[in-house]
């Protein structure tokens, strides 16, 4: 069983929510049993789950059983998730109990406030060791899953249980989503030491949530950019909490003065503060910044995980040896996923990646081997640690209004260029709806014409000063 959770003693709380759910590590064994005997192994299921111990249940259960779930928000856009469903037709669903409507497939199972659904829908070959199925983007849709395996996330659990010191005694306080890359591996790493989880729904401005975190003891945070700009917002710094004693950061780069105040708030108060650096195609964290370096090499993603690799290739591919030298950042790892899928035919293929990931960030690294990331070659932008897909962005306005326009900007704010002024309001309007991302992270600006080649592809780097 993964993270040999059987030998586990059974009467330990693997996770507790603040809805007052519990769930034991005996349950999660012998939960695994009853969906095996439920659900083939290697169909694949439609999780859309939300941030308790349900969630936790049935998407450990299912990997465990040998079942292939796409984790999902329970709150997906019902346009979204018809076109997922389009491309991977999956045998099953599981969903919220809040989320059930009567008559639209048969129940199989309810369990830990979830209902499995079955959709009728044929089987199909799926891949040996594809262990689950998380999206690129969860925010636009994306079709484009990225494929992990078992080998995958066992590797990382020990990498982050490992450069962490996790032991069974940890109880992080987990905020980030399921479906999230980095939420997820808080699970498999905190799992696989035996430790108890702390999940909530609840909003960080909401009093019930920092009563959660104290009352149960929570020993470490673990959030976005954003996250740590609510914390700042909420006085945290004034507060009291004194089994806390890690706070990490991954998600997107976040500006200097935060991050140099968190450490230094960690180092005066005999914390750690560990900034951390991943992707979902590399199951999550490749790069730690270990504590000592937090104040000294603030804006540093810090060196390889244990047992990874991280370096650096120029235009040519050649690998780059000299410090302080700019280029592509790659990362050589057993938690490296197998690839992609964009429909369920994708989901039968093998490993594509060999265990070599490169991530599409530029990077240089100095002389004390600690990587700064300076930008990125590809077309996507990470807003409070969601990644957002540029093109994507295009095609959900393009969509909605047929009307020509350009997506650019960074992680601070997207800039949307149009050519319509009467469609300003309407397309910052449509982008917020099917993102679920805040509006001040979208600037609309009106130009004459979309700037194209001869080819008709769009010349991004001549919207700069527009």
């Amino acid at each position: 069983m993964i993270f040999d959770l059987d030998k586990r003693p059974p009467e330990n709380v693997a996770a507790k929510d603040s809805a007052k759910g519990e769930l034991l590590y005996g349950e999660i064994v012998s939960f695994t049993s009853v969906i095996g005997a439920i659900i083939p192994a290697r169909s694949v299921v439609f999780l859309l789950t939300e941030n308790n111990v349900g969630g936790i249940a049935w998407s450990i259960g299912m990997i465990n059983a040998r079942v292939v779930p796409l984790l999902l928000s329970a709150h997906i856009d019902k346009d979204l998730y018809n076109h997922l469903y389009e491309l991977y037709v999956p045998q099953f669903i599981c969903i919220p109990e809040a989320k059930f409507e009567k008559g639209s497939f048969p129940v199989l199972k309810r369990a830990f406030g979830y209902v499995l659904l079955k959709t009728g829908e044929k089987s199909y070959p799926v891949y040996e060791h594809l262990s689950h199925l998380l999206p690129t983007s969860g925010s636009t849709g994306s079709p484009k899953l990225v494929r992990h395996s078992y080998e995958n996330i066992t590797s990382a659990a020990l990498n982050i249980s490992t450069f962490f010191e996790l032991t069974s005694k940890e109880r992080p306080l987990m905020v980030l989503p399921l479906y999230y890359t980095m939420g997820l591996s808080m699970v498999f790493s905190h799992l696989y030491v035996g430790a108890t989880i702390l999940i909530t729904n609840l909003s960080m401005t909401d009093r019930s949530f920092w009563n959660f975190m104290k009352e149960e003891h929570a020993t470490s945070f673990t959030g976005v950019p954003y996250s740590f700009e609510i914390l700042n917002l909420m006085r945290f710094f004034y507060m009291d909490f004194p089994d806390l004693t890690l706070l990490t950061q991954g998600g997107g780069k976040m500006s200097r003065e935060l991050n140099l105040k968190f450490a230094e708030y960690c180092s005066e108060h005999g914390k750690r503060w560990i900034a951390t650096y991943g992707q979902s195609e590399g199951t999550a964290r490749m790069s730690w910044l270990p504590p000592e370096y937090a104040i000294s090499k603030v804006g540093s993603i810090g060196r390889a995980v244990p047992n990874g690799e991280l370096f650096l290739i120029d235009e040519k591919g050649e690998i780059i040896e000299k410090p302080y030298t700019e280029g592509e950042m790659c990362y050589r790892g057993r938690n490296v996923t197998l690839g992609y899928a964009l429909k369920y035919e994708d989901l039968m293929k093998a490993d594509e990646r060999y265990g070599v990931l490169h991530t599409g960030d530029l990077a240089y690294r100095d002389g004390d081997g600690c990587y700064y990331i300076v930008g990125r070659m590809g077309r996507f932008l990470k807003f409070f640690g969601m990644r957002i897909g540029l093109d994507e962005c295009e095609q959900i306005i393009k969509s909605k209004y047929a009307i020509d326009c350009a997506c650019v900007g960074t992680d601070d704010r997207m800039i949307i260029y149009i050519t319509d002024p009467l469609k300003r309001q309407m397309v910052k309007e449509e982008l917020v709806n099917k993102t679920k991302i805040v509006a001040s992270a979208f600037e609309v600006r009106i130009i004459d014409e979309i700037p194209r080649n001869d080819a008709g592809k769009i010349l991004y780097h001549n919207l700069r000063n527009k």
